[in-house]
């Protein structure tokens, strides 16, 4: 799949893209208790994406990276899509 077709709601989402920014990594209270997450910019040929990654996923990737991600998911954040790897999702530098 490429970026310009992701619409919200779908899932089961499968790309290749490049990572060019990572944003901090913060705190947040969940419903499971204290978890970490990290926004992090992604692109394709067709766009852009933010992409939240939880735990121990935020330092398995970084700037300029090509990342292959699976079973992605597309919620909407402050009237932005974002994609969300759910704990099964895999994602694998490239």
């Amino acid at each position: 799949m490429k970026i310009n077709e992701i619409t919200r709601g779908i899932s089961g989402i499968e790309l290749e893209a490049k990572v060019i920014e990572k944003g901090e990594k913060r705190e947040v209270n969940t419903k499971y208790g204290k978890k970490s997450v990290a926004e992090f910019s992604i692109e394709d040929e067709t766009g852009q994406i933010n992409l939240s990654l939880w735990e121990e996923k935020i330092d398995t990737i970084k700037v300029g990276d090509k990342i292959k991600l699976e079973g992605g998911y597309v919620t909407e954040f402050r009237d932005k899509l974002q994609l969300n790897l759910p704990r099964n999702g895999k994602l694998e530098t490239l």
